[in-house]
């Protein structure tokens, strides 16, 4: 699979030093990102989602977490039309694109008894609807959101605590663990859709046409991404 190129941003003192790699394919990227995953690790993605944006006063829309099953990292989020869903690292980066992610690990890696619990807890709400009206409210109710599922499943195990799941947003669930020192910032990926390839044998009017199309995906996916949010 080459229709996305991944650029991994390298790094992790305060100053941040940055190291750019480009990959020919989302298999590349994914091998590369790959061995740095473990249970518990987040992916906090900076999308376009206004709702999100607006409510929360934060680039960050959305958050899925790791957990590392027979060797391979699977990502588990609740998205909207889809609910809460269990994807393969190369899908759940394919679903984010384009947008930035922010990866996140344990300072400490999860203890066995502590992954089991925090597997056991997204395994569970497997198939949960997708709500988010109740985030303003702060009540419980049908249906899960991204940062609700994460934090609930992190209170599973024991590794923070949260008085209102509900009202967690990607954000502070961002700065809840970084500020108490839990989890620390190693990666930022960029995840995009590579330049259409041009066939310099097509006449003006092929090439026009193929740039209105171009444009009215590109235009389609914007929109989709600002209201449906993913």
């Amino acid at each position: 699979m080459s229709y996305l190129m991944l650029l991994a941003l390298l790094g992790g003192s305060p100053s941040l030093q940055l190291h750019g790699a480009s990959f020919e394919s989302l298999d590349h990227a994914v091998a590369e990102i790959q061995p740095t995953m473990q249970t518990g690790t987040l992916l906090v993605t900076k999308g376009d989602c206004l709702a999100v944006r607006v409510y929360t006063q934060s680039p960050y829309t959305h958050v899925g977490a790791v957990v590392i099953r027979n060797g391979h990292p699977v990502v588990y989020d609740s998205a909207n039309g889809t609910g809460v869903r269990c994807l393969s690292l190369e899908k759940y980066l394919q679903s984010q694109s384009p947008s930035e992610i922010h990866i996140f690990h344990p300072k400490q890696p999860l203890s066995q008894s502590r992954a089991g619990q925090f597997e056991a807890w997204l395994d569970n709400q497997l198939g949960e609807p997708y709500a988010v009206k109740h985030f303003l409210s702060g009540e419980r109710g049908e249906g899960l959101h991204c940062a609700e599922y994460v934090t609930d499943a992190l209170m599973a195990c024991r590794l923070i605590k949260a008085r209102q799941p509900a009202r967690v947003s990607p954000a502070s669930l961002v700065e809840g663990v970084t500020k108490h020192g839990i989890y620390s910032t190693r990666q930022t990926v960029r995840v995009e859709e590579p330049r259409r390839a041009v066939n310099p044998e097509s006449g003006w009017c092929a090439g026009a046409w193929d740039d209105t199309k171009a444009c009215t995906s590109d235009c389609w996916k914007q929109t989709r991404g600002w209201f449906l949010c993913r």
